[in-house]
């Protein structure tokens, strides 16, 4: 068995990559080169077989992913089944099972067969929910069941896993010494500092590395290096502990680049506009090219409940800067459990911005859909328009035409198109 990228770097152009590139503006043989380079992934487990797959990274599509599962609170396959017909309905490109609830593997079991999608997952969350379920102290968790943890999820089929190795002893101090208004917003970073402070051993996982690292080439796992001091609040954004933890996953980038293992960055989170395109450019520097997954993201605080608009906004001017992957944010975002709708705005709003990006990127026939659109507008063709929108069902429902067709009902006989098309 060979990895993606141990294949693309004896110049093999494998079966997934000719796949994965079915939508995209590049040959395999281009895809071959970038993943080779370590600036794209392509995400397939080699336990999961499903039909949509996908390669993130540069000069491909900007690709938008949707976050479902479980809580403690809150527990229901059937709701998980409408949430994930919700998120392919609206086309995303990916999902991730973060369940927290109970019966884990049910639930990962069901994504996995029911996704036509990638799937990833946040390893340690299932460790943390079942010592939770035992009342078992989450600083008693063991390094060895932790990797024997993550490495049965990994047989399982999961295509990439968030794993937080970059919350370290000298990164957590880092933290001590700003004056964060949100410390750690990172559910996995937070339990991994808080497990290191109670036993004063290093984060498992970095300290294992090399075992994890073993896992993830058995299967071909995609590492998604993730950012657990990313900032939950913009005044904290691009704070020393943010670039401590970067400047980390950038040496563990290399290394698993050296075993054979794709991977990608995390990254924030809140970050005022000013910042974000400086925020994309230090991880692309930092960690040699390597595609960025970004939640959101956020430029403001305050918007509860429009997260999603938030959310679109910096992710079409990160994307635009050279972020290659966003992680959907939905106006349940900070204040519950997302339903299925919020799952579909979700997705559609990463995916306004996720084509911004694209258009400002200057990817070839990016900009065609809104040529159409145009055209379609300027001769009044409404079911152009509605065939060009981004969400046709939407459009559809919404539109509201004259009795003659020529207008809607927001000129009526004063249409600006249809005057100045008479002149």
């Amino acid at each position: 068995m060979t990895t993606q990228l141990e294949a693309a770097r004896a110049g093999i152009i494998t079966d997934e990559m000719k796949r994965a590139v079915e939508n995209e503006p590049i040959s395999p043989e281009q895809l071959r080169d970038l993943i080779s380079a370590g600036v794209a992934v392509l995400p397939k487990n080699v336990n999961h077989s499903f039909p949509d797959l996908r390669a993130i990274g540069k000069n491909l599509r900007t690709k938008v992913n949707a976050n479902l599962g479980t809580s403690g609170e809150c527990c229901s396959i059937d709701l998980e089944k409408e949430k994930l017909a919700a998120a392919l309905r609206a086309r995303t490109d990916s999902i991730m099972d973060l369940s927290t609830g109970e019966d884990l593997s049910t639930f990962r079991s069901f994504f996995l067969e029911n996704s036509p999608v990638i799937v990833g997952a946040v390893p340690i969350y299932g460790m943390a929910t079942e010592m939770v379920h035992r009342h078992q102290p989450l600083d008693t968790m063991d390094a060895d069941e932790l990797l024997r943890s993550i490495e049965r999820q990994c047989a399982e089929g999961i295509d990439y896993i968030t794993v937080h190795c970059g919350v370290t002893l000298d990164s957590m101090r880092k933290l001590e010494t700003y004056e964060r208004i949100m410390p750690c917003v990172s559910r996995g970073g937070s339990i991994l500092m808080m497990w290191m402070r109670k036993n004063g051993k290093q984060n498992p996982l970095y300290e294992y590395y090399d075992d994890l690292l073993s896992i993830a080439y058995k299967y071909d796992v995609t590492l998604s290096l993730g950012d657990g001091f990313r900032p939950g609040a913009i005044l904290d954004a691009t704070d020393g502990p943010q670039l401590e933890e970067l400047m980390i996953l950038g040496e563990l980038a290399r290394k698993a680049r050296k075993r054979n293992v794709q991977v990608m960055i995390e990254g924030p989170g809140h970050v005022p506009l000013n910042q974000i395109t400086a925020n994309v450019l230090l991880e692309k520097k930092l960690c040699d090219g390597a595609p960025f997954y970004l939640l959101g993201p956020l430029p403001t605080d305050i918007a509860a409940g429009y997260d999603h608009i938030t959310a679109s906004i910096g992710g079409a001017i990160a994307g635009a800067a050279g972020a290659d992957y966003l992680c959907y944010v939905t106006p349940a975002e900070h204040l519950g459990l997302p339903n299925a709708d919020d799952v579909y705005q979700g997705v559609m709003a990463a995916r306004i911005a996720a084509h911004i990006a694209d258009i400002e990127k200057g990817l070839p026939g990016a900009i065609e859909a809104d040529r159409r659109m145009s055209i379609a507008r300027r001769n009044l063709d409404w079911d152009a328009v509605i065939r060009e929108a981004i969400d046709p069902d939407l459009a559809r429902k919404r539109l509201q035409v004259t009795e003659d067709r020529e207008g809607c009902t927001m000129c009526g006989k004063l249409c600006a198109v249809k005057i100045s098309r008479a002149v």
